[in-house]
């Protein structure tokens, strides 16, 4: 079994070795330039020591809230709050303050069973692969550089042969639209690409909205999602 849950959990837990336990609020200045030292990937980018897989600026509100939760609880936990909400009419714009998530787990959104948690989580990290590729900027470099990091990870072979795949992938919309089978999935799906972009690039803002229409996703519940995920503490 790929356990894409526990590689998920463990993205965030190698950030945790660089700023101390403290996620993105633990980015001293030191800590920046032992990040950046790490990953050499560019704009928001981390190895981490873990994935190799790019994370902008949107990407470390996951890893602070995903420190202390793990990362699949993390994504499930917002995407089950905004889902709920906006299932029961509430106004997405009666901003709560910074809100803690509850727990996914038992939900659609982070099954008890371990072989349909694993599957979901598997099709949560393709979709995170493709929106960290969403500004276009994979440099042949930074895919050798990504190769060399995952070869010093030791994954098991059928994670790195995933990650790979995904990196090695055209950018496709549909085809990660078409990982969701209901509509939670695809809430959960939008919620994981949203936590890994910079909602605010223009490239990545333009992915997120064709993401959401090829999803089918109401408006009303994905201004939820960007209300919750911005929340995030």
């Amino acid at each position: 079994m790929l356990n894409a849950k526990s590689l998920l959990d463990s993205l965030t837990n190698g950030l945790g070795q660089v700023t101390g336990g403290q996620g993105a609020k633990g980015l001293t200045e030191k800590a920046k330039e032992t990040w950046n030292a790490q990953s050499t990937l560019g704009k928001g980018a981390i190895a981490g020591g873990l994935l190799g897989v790019l994370l902008t600026q949107g990407g470390r509100r996951l890893l602070g809230t995903g420190l202390r939760v793990g990362g699949m609880a993390a994504i499930g936990g917002l995407a089950y709050k905004a889902y709920e909400d906006w299932k029961a009419g509430k106004n997405a714009d009666d901003r709560e303050g910074p809100i803690g998530l509850p727990s996914p787990e038992g939900t659609a959104f982070l099954p008890d069973d371990p072989e349909a948690a694993d599957d979901l989580a598997t099709r949560i990290l393709q979709a995170m692969i493709a929106a960290a590729k969403a500004d276009g900027h994979v440099t042949p470099d930074e895919r050798a550089r990504i190769d060399g990091q995952l070869a010093n990870l030791g994954l098991e072979d059928e994670a790195a042969a995933l990650i790979a795949a995904e990196l090695d992938a055209p950018l496709d919309v549909g085809r990660v639209a078409a990982l969701a089978r209901n509509e939670r999935e695809a809430t959960e799906i939008y919620a994981a690409s949203l936590l890994v972009v910079d909602e605010e690039a223009p490239a990545e803002k333009g992915y997120l909205a064709m993401l959401a229409a090829r999803l089918g996703l109401d408006p009303a519940l994905v201004a939820h999602l960007h209300v919750k995920a911005a929340q995030l503490v």
